[in-house]
């Protein structure tokens, strides 16, 4: 990892330049999952993320004079789970970051791979868009919070080594109205989406097999954010952490021993052979939270470059003596193969 910037302490992420793309380390995503729900009662969930990978330290490319010549590779990934239709879609794409064939820019905010985009269009407004042999995905978003920073000032620590690490932003309530398009056929959707960026340059260790992350967002205007890490050994990595965040925007980190995440289901993968989680009771001791998880669609694995599962869940359960429901999402990695040193 010789020449590449690291995640450091006391460096948080500012706004609107740190939205943009980060060269200089190792690896960033943009990551938009959510939920919706059309007129008739028909529900989807979707994932539209755009990986960035250096292919070299910065300095290590110069005297090339080619306009296709590329320092970074991007990578897209393209999701619909169609929660009635039991059908689950994903999409890949790679492309260069020359010739504007792929890339990132922080002021105005635009990702980008081919005709695959989110951009911002107005204050805090965002245009998604993505397609794909007949699936379409075309959404208005409103960033009703701002963006979070997660971990302390938006640096998230994942293992001893200060190096271990990266800055994570989150933009956790995304108003979201437009159109899913399944075999060509439209239909009008509103929902709420979530959104995390990070980036890092050495995020996990040799040790740590993979993740598992969840996002939630609450009916009484909450959300949270979990991730486990998980060992080689199959124990839980002290440096697994979490944030609620307040209706109002305030947030609170949730260290490991403030929660525990319960497995209550498996479920068998029939194109991987992967065994994950399918169910979970989530405890938050701080706040006498008790949320039970559960996917609204069992496959929900993509089975592309890499193998991980990803999905729409909902749950119930208590937030102190309130009643309490929502959605979110669940990504599950390293359980068909490890993720060490992904990404």
């Amino acid at each position: 990892m010789d020449g590449y910037t690291r995640a450091a302490p006391g460096n948080s992420p500012e706004f609107p330049n740190d939205f943009g793309a980060h060269d200089d380390y190792l690896t960033e995503w943009w990551y938009y999952t959510g939920n919706l729900l059309a007129d008739n009662g028909r529900r989807f969930g979707f994932q539209l993320t755009f990986f960035r990978r250096a292919l070299g330290p910065p300095g290590d490319f110069v005297d090339r004079d080619s306009a296709w010549a590329a320092e970074q590779i991007y990578l897209g990934h393209f999701a619909i789970s169609d929660i009635q239709g039991d059908q689950f879609f994903a999409h890949e794409r790679y492309a260069r970051g020359a010739v504007g064939l792929a890339g990132a820019e922080a002021n105005p905010f635009r990702v980008w791979i081919y005709d695959w985009e989110v951009s911002l269009v107005e204050p805090d407004k965002y245009h998604l868009f993505a397609s794909e042999d007949g699936i379409m995905i075309e959404l208005n978003l409103e960033d009703l919070k701002g963006p979070i920073l997660q971990g302390i000032g938006g640096y998230s620590q994942k293992g001893p080594d200060p190096g271990n690490a990266s800055y994570y932003i989150s933009q956790t309530r995304l108003k979201s109205t437009g159109t899913v398009t399944i075999d060509d056929i439209p239909i009008p959707v509103s929902g709420y989406g979530w959104m995390d960026h990070e980036y890092s340059t050495s995020a996990l260790t040799q040790d740590q097999v993979g993740w598992d992350w969840y996002s939630i967002q609450l009916d009484n205007g909450y959300e949270l954010m979990l991730f486990q890490l998980r060992r080689v050994d199959g124990s839980i990595d002290t440096f697994s952490s979490g944030t609620i965040i307040a209706p109002d925007g305030i947030t609170r980190t949730l260290s490991r021993e403030e929660f525990i995440i319960t497995t209550i289901k498996e479920w068998e993968s029939p194109h991987s052979g992967g065994v994950y989680p399918a169910g979970w009771v989530i405890d938050i001791k701080p706040f006498s939270m008790r949320l039970t998880v559960a996917p609204l669609q069992s496959d929900q694995e993509l089975n592309l470059t890499y193998t991980y599962w990803e999905g729409a869940v909902e749950l119930g359960g208590y937030f102190g003596d309130q009643a309490v429901s929502g959605y979110g999402y669940v990504e599950l990695t390293g359980y068909s193969g490890s993720f060490a040193g992904e990404f």
